[in-house]
Parts: structure tokens; C-alpha cells; sequence
């Protein structure tokens, strides 16, 4: 059985069986308000009953984007750190571009990234959404829905008959972040680790889960709030008084960069280089939105080879500054709404994104407006694939059509696995009905 002959049968089965399904689907709801999935009284992980499901081929073709992604991802990288002129592109202060530039003790570009496309299942085209290096987050996501499958009927039904294999995406992040380390040059055999961010804006119970899976592995980690960090002696000291060999750095660039002065002690020790820095800040140069318009500028193209220019022009958005566009454009972004979407340059979990197909026009224009002036670019908006779903969360329970976004996670330049979200909604984010579903592959 194919993939989607899997995906359709299990849509048939719940429909032969909805009373049933209805029952599963509580279950697994259920189970998650207990879990790490769980946030904090209402803001815990929504899902549907269909699973995500793909075949061998397709998790070839995701592998093959990636190789291209990353390799691009390199060039850029080093481009910047090596052409004064080249790093004009970029709207980066002084004070970071202090940062981006600071050598880094392993050869690894990227250890950790999203890569979040608008695949098309049926034709194999696809946009690029974004590119996530801050901040990467979800995997234990994806591992708990995964686990949870045995709850799910229809899934069990067809279960034995088409085993389909998982995304193991926490403990192998843990193996690549080690590997990562140990390439360095000055690494430790048994290293301490600090889980790092502003932890009233971090995504906490995954923080824990990753200290937990790294002592199972036998390595010495600790979460901690970035701003409670002390830097002494020529080391950098977590709140419990232990010295800091490598910081797993989930704090994203821009709360770096915002609570700057706060963070004092963290940056000294960053400078001075007396911890290894796990992702180092140049990965900030491929998560920043200026890449879109970067990728497309002849500076670009000249480090590029011919194919992966193409590979851009292809499959990235064309991307404006908002506040450079002139009367005219203006009066076209508002009037032909359903083709754009706004985002601010640099934000995560899609906070400030507006897709003027959610929008009247009357409204599209007035938050379009009130974007003005504050660091916001427009983006040709790019129709997602979708698929039939139901979800057991609201009445009255319908099939509907649910649009797709597709997180290929990269560990250390290479294909590790799917993240699927998915919406009714113009925008697929937790702020926007986001629903998360879980991602299995047959061969």
C-alpha cells in the first residue's frame, strides 16, 4: 500500500467508524494536557486524526533539498565573514555583527535548522517558507505525537498490515550537537551543558525534556536563564554555580539582541571564548529575513553555481521591503490581497505575520499601514498543498481541507526529519489554529 492509499484508507475507517474515532481522538487529547505537550492551562498541542504519511521517494527528494539548501546555506555564511561589502546586504548593528563575526571552535555551519517548505505532494514543486536556525524547537512535539499513535484507531488498524517507520529527533539532536562539539578543537570528553534562553519566553517543558535526555546519555546538563549566567575566572557559571563547557543556545538573536545590556556576563564569555557556543551567532545571517533578498542579489549569484541559482529562483518567494515600496506598489499590495503575506524581518513562531487572504480589504489596509516603519517585508504568498483532515476538538465533525507546511529538520547539514503542521487558516502557527499532526514514512 502507498502512502496516500494509507492516508485515504485511514479517512475511510474513521468514517465507517466515527463514534469510535470520536473516543480515540479524546484519548489522545486527553494525554496530551498531561504531557510535556502542555504549556500551561489551555495552550497545549492541537492535532488531528490523520497522521502524516510519506513514502520512501519523497523523504529522498526532502533529503535532496536540504543538501542543496545547506550547501547554499555555507557559501552565504562564509561570503559574509569574509566580504566587508558583502555584509552591507545585511541590517545588522555593529554590536551583532561583533557577534556573527567571532571565530567559532568547530567547522559546522548550521548544526541545527528548519527548513519549513510549501511542499505540493502531488507534483513534488515547493516554496521555501522560512529558515529556522534560533530557536529550532518542536522535535519533542513530534516525538510525543509519534508515541501516542498506539491510541489512535484508525492508525492501529492498518497498523501491521503497512508498518511505517518514525523520526527520531531528540536523542539524535543530542548525538549531532555532541558531534558537533567534540570536532572542536579545544572539547572536552565529558563537557557540562547549558540548556540557554529567556525562560519566560522559552518553550520549557522541551528545555526539560532535553536536560533529561542528556543526563540519560550520561552528560551533565542544566537549563538556564541566560540573564542569571555569571562570568568569572575566565568561565561562564550557570544559576547552580557549575562552570559552562558548551551552550546549547535556544535563545533567538533577536531577544539576544533586545535584552542585550542584560545579558553581559553570557556575552563576555562569548567573546572572550571561554565556552563553546552551540549554534554560534552566524547562523543568524540564514534565519534573518534579509536572506530572501539576499539569495537573489548578484553578489550572491557570483559565489553560487549556476544550478543553485536556479534552485533559488525556483523554489524562494519573491520578498520587498515593506516601507521601500512606492505609492504605486502600495495601492497593488493593498488591492491584490490574496497574493501577499506581511512578516516582520526578524520575529519567530510567527508572531506580527498577517496573509492578506485572511483579511477583508478594508482591513488588509489598515494593518498593512500600521506596518510602516516598523521593520516589516511583503512576501508573494504562496498557496499551500492541501489535505482532507477531521478534527475531534470542535463540532460539528467534518472532513475538511487543511493547508500543509512542511518542517524538514537538519542536524549538522543533513535531512533528520518532518516536522507537519497544518490550518485552516491563511497562516499555519500555534497563533493561527495551528493543528500539529504526527509524521510517519513507508518504504
Amino acid at each position: 500500500m502507498r502512502a496516500e492509499e494509507l492516508s485515504e484508507s485511514i479517512g475511510l475507517y474513521i468514517r465507517e467508524h466515527m463514534l469510535e474515532s470520536e473516543k480515540s481522538a479524546k484519548r489522545m487529547e486527553e494525554y496530551i494536557k498531561h504531557s510535556d505537550l502542555n504549556a500551561g492551562g489551555n495552550n497545549y498541542t492541537r492535532t488531528l486524526q490523520i497522521p502524516k504519511i510519506y513514502d520512501r521517494k519523497t523523504i529522498e527528494t526532502f533529503s535532496e533539498i536540504v543538501d542543496v539548501t545547506y550547501g547554499i546555506f555555507e557559501k552565504v555564511i562564509q561570503k559574509y565573514l569574509d566580504d566587508p561589502e558583502y555584509r552591507k546586504l545585511f541590517p545588522f548593528s555593529k554590536a551583532l555583527e561583533e557577534l556573527i563575526l567571532l571565530p567559532v571552535d568547530y567547522p559546522i555551519a548550521v548544526p541545527v535548522c528548519r527548513i519549513d517548505i510549501f511542499y505540493n505532494e502531488e507534483n513534488g514543486q515547493f516554496k521555501f517558507c522560512e529558515f529556522n536556525t534560533d530557536g529550532t524547537s518542536a522535535m519533542n512535539e513530534n516525538k510525543v505525537l509519534d508515541d501516542i499513535l498506539y491510541m489512535n484507531n484508525a492508525w492501529m488498524h492498518f497498523e501491521k498490515e503497512v508498518p511505517a517507520k518514525r523520526f527520531e529527533l531528540v536523542d539524535s539532536w543530542i548525538d549531532a550537537f555532541m558531534e558537533t562539539y567534540h570536532s572542536g578543537k579545544n572539547a572536552k570528553e565529558n563537557p557540562y551543558v547549558a540548556i540557554v534562553d529567556f525562560l519566560d519566553k522559552a518553550y520549557l517543558r522541551e528545555f526539560y525534556v532535553f536536560e533529561r535526555h542528556f543526563r540519560s546519555k550520561g552528560i551533565e546538563a542544566e537549563v538556564c536563564d541566560i540573564r542569571h549566567m555569571t562570568y568569572r575566572d575566565g568561565k561562564l557559571y550557570t544559576p547552580t554555580g557549575h562552570a559552562a563547557d558548551v551552550i546549547y543556545r535556544r535563545a533567538v538573536t533577536a531577544d539576544v539582541m533586545n535584552y542585550y545590556d542584560e545579558i553581559q556576563d553570557f556575552i563576555q564569555a562569548v567573546k572572550a571564548g571561554c565556552v563553546c557556543l552551540i549554534g554560534a551567532f552566524k547562523t543568524q545571517i540564514v534565519h534573518h529575513k534579509a536572506i530572501c533578498q539576499v539569495l537573489v542579489h548578484p553578489m550572491t549569484q557570483a559565489v553560487l553555481t549556476a544550478e543553485e541559482n536556479r534552485f533559488i529562483a525556483e523554489h524562494l518567494p519573491k520578498t520587498m521591503e515593506l516601507d521601500r515600496m512606492n505609492e504605486k506598489e502600495l495601492e497593488e499590495l493593498w488591492q491584490d490581497k490574496d497574493a501577499w503575506i506581511i512578516k516582520p524581518v526578524d520575529s519567530y513562531a510567527a508572531k506580527g505575520v498577517y496573509a492578506g487572504i485572511d483579511y477583508s480589504h478594508k482591513e488588509w489596509r489598515r494593518i498593512g499601514e500600521s506596518c510602516l516603519g516598523q521593520k516589516y517585508i511583503v512576501q508573494e504568498y504562496c498557496q499551500p498543498y492541501k489535505t482532507e483532515n477531521i478534527n475531534f476538538g470542535k463540532k460539528p465533525y467534518e472532513f475538511q481541507l487543511y493547508s500543509n507546511l512542511t518542517g524538514l529538520y537538519t542536524y549538522n547539514g543533513k535531512f533528520q526529519g518532518v516536522y507537519s503542521r497544518m490550518s485552516d487558516g491563511g497562516i499555519i502557527s500555534t497563533q493561527y489554529n495551528e493543528k500539529t499532526v504526527a509524521t510517519r514514512y513507508i518504504d
